[in-house]
């Protein structure tokens, strides 16, 4: 290996760590958690079906429409769809959501579920004229 080897794999790992280092720093002040007030809503065929606290305790929510069935799960400060009878079963797929804007999509059954935070923050930020 020469000098200007080793000086290319130095600035590329540096540039790596410049990435990294910020995500291990972070306090996760957006994550749920005790005293955070994180709420999913959930929407059917474009209108609000229930609004939920994203609680540590278990908690089980049906949703049954003429499409078809979805079952989503409440815990650990975070919803997941735990069970569906569509037929490709992507929103099954979406996992265990914690943090705020992150969904659920069920296409075929018209099911989202958007996670919104209990503070007020997803108020208009600015007016452009």
């Amino acid at each position: 290996m020469k000098r200007a080897d080793v000086l290319l794999i130095s600035i590329v790992l540096i540039a790596a760590l410049a990435f990294l280092v910020p995500r291990w720093l972070s306090n996760d002040a957006d994550k749920g958690g005790p005293g955070k007030e994180l709420t999913a809503n959930i929407t059917v065929d474009g209108k609000l079906f229930k609004t939920v606290t994203l609680t540590k305790e278990e908690q089980t929510i049906d949703i049954r429409t003429d499409r078809g069935y979805n079952i989503l799960k409440v815990h650990d400060y975070g919803i997941e769809m735990y069970d569906a009878d569509c037929p490709d079963q992507v929103c099954l797929g979406f996992g265990f959501i914690t943090l705020p804007k992150q969904t659920i999509v069920c296409l075929p059954h018209r099911v989202l579920v958007e996670i919104a935070s209990g503070s007020g923050e997803d108020e208009v930020d600015a007016y452009v004229q």
